[in-house]
């Protein structure tokens, strides 16, 4: 053990003695003229590319993200929603089921304005880097009127029958949404493959150089 200890020890900051060389020869390569230089200069064209598309990847990522979460919950408190209005039908109506069960239908119109808006960024990101998403969401009225004009079991249908319009329509667009971001995902592990065969081939022109 000793033995080994002694010769890790000797070997110790060898990769960062390795990477300093390496740099200095290809700062040396690069500034020859030669063509190997203009074939590395080339090479690190591609890389800063990819590095500059993966910078957009990330953005779209990100803003795709914030746009799901959103999502998400508006399909919960359309769930909320959807619960107390089946408990109004079963006849446990009232003012407080009707104040319980608009306020997640506020607040899921509150929330789907804030989707349009992420949704929006996240297709101005998509287009920066070549992806066509058509996405929309939007959920208008819910029948308010309907629901607290006619307290009965009509009206609580039609407000069902909107909540589970509304419920498909942001399913839909999660759908999206995901597919959306898988694509993306294997595009950013797509890029970083590419930009470690490129600098490996570069490492291999300079030792070889």
């Amino acid at each position: 053990i000793e033995e080994i200890q002694s010769k890790l020890q000797a070997l110790y900051g060898c990769e960062q003695a390795y990477t300093a060389a390496l740099e200095a020869k290809r700062n040396a390569v690069k500034s020859s003229g030669t063509p190997t230089a203009a074939q590395i200069l080339e090479l690190e064209e591609k890389i800063a590319f990819l590095e500059s598309q993966k910078k957009e990847i990330r953005e779209a990522i990100a803003a795709g993200n914030s746009a799901m979460g959103i999502a998400e919950s508006v399909l919960s408190e359309l769930e909320d929603a959807d619960g107390w209005n089946t408990w109004d039908m079963l006849g446990g109506g009232g003012i407080i089921t009707h104040m319980a069960k608009h306020s997640h239908l506020d607040e899921a119109q509150e929330k789907v304005e804030q989707l349009q808006g992420k949704l929006r960024r996240f297709k101005t990101e998509l287009a920066d880097i070549n992806i066509h998403a058509d996405m929309q969401v939007s959920i208008d009225g819910f029948l308010r009127f309907a629901d607290y004009f006619f307290d009965g079991l009509f009206a609580d249908w039609a407000v069902g029958d909107k909540i589970s319009e509304s419920q498909s329509s942001v399913q839909k667009v999660k759908g999206q949404i995901s597919s959306a971001l898988s694509k993306l995902e294997r595009m950013e592990k797509d890029a970083d493959a590419q930009i470690h065969s490129l600098e490996a081939k570069i490492e291999e022109m300079l030792v070889n150089a």
